[in-house]
């Protein structure tokens, strides 16, 4: 083991100098120096995994199987890399099939982070944001001027509903209401990102669901339908 030492050692060593002399010339035996330099390591790699088998003195057979099922394991890591975010979507169109409001899908466009959401089967879009680290679901309202909590959902996230006052005149789908005015430490729905923003908390037992409204729908960039589905785009 010792003689195979030194003539990686070596040989490693005789790669490099080659090329370091055919820096200039940008390929070293018509190999680009990139792909001769990655050829040397893996050489390298392959020698002593090669080495480390047969000094094991293991069957032929179950050397060659050892190796295939290592292959198999780094081809596997290989395509989950390389579909990593295939992958994202894949999970998050699962989760948003398992926990009502979760994002169907998160991205990317221009810079911009995105965020998909299905139509639920109420036929309302839902959507489950985090508020000062509390997930809360909430139907999106583009009729409503401010995102409003239930009394239930405000003590989830933090805010004592005792200690506030219910002075703002507010209109929900039960008629008319009053509300608290507060303002949220951070909102988040997927990688959107929303702090010190202002929100209401309606007064305890006249609100059945949290709304997303148009102060947070308004700070995008865009939003469409499609369908059933709708695109938030920071």
């Amino acid at each position: 083991m010792n003689r195979l030492l030194w003539i990686l050692i070596v040989a490693i060593g005789a790669g490099v100098l080659l090329l370091m002399l055919n820096d200039s010339a940008g390929s070293t035996f018509g190999i680009e120096n990139y792909d001769f330099s990655q050829l040397i390591w893996l050489g390298a790699l392959a020698a002593l995994v090669g080495a480390g088998l047969l000094r094991s003195g293991r069957p032929l057979g179950t050397m060659v199987r050892s190796l295939g099922a290592w292959g198999a394991i780094v081809l596997v890591l290989i395509a989950g890399y390389q579909y990593r975010y295939e992958l994202q979507d894949f999970a998050s169109r699962i989760t948003a099939g398992l926990v009502p409001g979760s994002p169907l899908a998160l991205g990317v466009e221009e810079g911009h982070a995105t965020v998909t959401l299905d139509k639920a089967g109420s036929g309302h879009f839902e959507a489950r944001v985090t508020i000062n680290g509390t997930p809360i679901l909430t139907v999106v309202d583009t009729g409503a001027t401010s995102t409003v909590l239930t009394a239930e959902d405000a003590l989830a996230a933090g805010f004592n509903s005792a200690a506030l006052r219910f002075t703002i005149p507010i209109s929900t789908a039960n008629g008319m209401t009053r509300a608290a005015a507060v303002r949220t430490d951070e909102l988040s729905i997927g990688g959107i990102v929303r702090r010190d923003m202002p929100i209401m908390i309606a007064a305890p037992g006249t609100l059945g669901q949290s709304l997303l409204g148009m102060n947070f729908i308004g700070s995008l960039s865009g939003f469409d339908v499609r369908g059933d589905r709708m695109i938030l785009r920071d």
